[in-house]
Order: structure tokens, then C-alpha cells, then sequence
């Protein structure tokens, strides 16, 4: 198995709000599935795909039980400045986001936030100064 990742899928309880809070914050629905049975909205971001479905269908399809709590993972979003990370934690706020940890200076050397989309979801917003965000939204490690 190569070392990637192409798709990330959010289970969220209604995927018309959730698909709205992504649209509220700039990103673009490039497909999805729209059907009497099933709702599934996908955006191209970068180098992977990110898809968001019921999350009951989704904890089916996977094969686990959904205890309905956190699942032990948080999404990131690194960009290249620390103004940038206050930047896009307000337009989370404003798009309906909950903000749970405003931008701060970490322990690693770089600076950091976290909102938390509508069904729960928490994503990091980071500047690390020791990668590279590229023009595309690709990150790098750098050494």
C-alpha cells in the first residue's frame, strides 16, 4: 500500500446544513449523489477528495458501531501565517462554527485554533513554520 490518502468522509446528521456550512465557508461542491435515498456531497480539496454523508449510513457502510461521541481524530487546516489562522477561525465562527480554542502560540513553535463544524467535527487551523503550504493547499514537511 503507497503512503496517501485520497478521500476523507465526515458522517454528519444532516448533510444539507453540513454541506451549507462548507459552502458558507468558500469551498465548492464539485459532485456528489442526490437521490430519494441518499445525499452524499463531495468537494475536491487539494490532493484528496472530502465527502460528507449520513453518518448512520456511513458507520453501516464501514462496518463499526457509532457510539455518537468523538472518534478520536481531528481534521487540519495549515496555512501560511498566523493572521491567516485568525482569518479563517472567524469565518468559521461566522459561517455557524463553534470555536473552542482561539489562535495561540503553541508549544511546537507555531500557532494554532480549533473550530468545530456542526456536527461535531473539530479542525486544527495551524501555521507551522517549520512546513510549507504550497500555492494548490498541498502542505509539505520540511526539515
Amino acid at each position: 500500500m503507497e503512503q496517501r490518502l485520497s478521500l476523507i468522509t465526515l458522517g454528519v446528521d444532516d448533510v444539507s446544513r453540513a454541506q451549507a456550512f462548507y459552502e458558507a465557508l468558500g469551498w465548492r461542491m464539485d459532485g456528489g449523489v442526490d437521490d430519494e435515498t441518499d445525499h452524499v456531497a463531495f468537494f475536491q480539496a487539494a490532493g484528496i477528495i472530502f465527502a460528507l454523508w449520513d453518518r448512520a449510513k456511513l458507520a453501516k457502510d464501514s462496518g463499526v458501531s457509532d457510539s455518537g461521541g468523538w472518534g478520536g481524530v481531528t481534521l487540519a487546516y495549515n496555512v501560511s501565517s498566523p493572521e491567516e489562522v485568525d482569518a479563517v477561525l472567524a469565518e468559521a465562527e461566522k459561517a455557524g462554527g463553534r470555536i473552542p480554542r482561539y489562535g495561540a502560540k503553541t508549544f511546537w513553535g507555531g500557532y494554532s485554533g480549533v473550530f468545530i463544524d456542526p456536527d461535531g467535527h473539530p479542525w486544527e487551523v495551524a501555521h507551522n513554520p517549520n512546513w510549507t503550504v504550497h500555492e494548490d493547499g498541498s502542505t509539505t514537511l520540511t526539515s
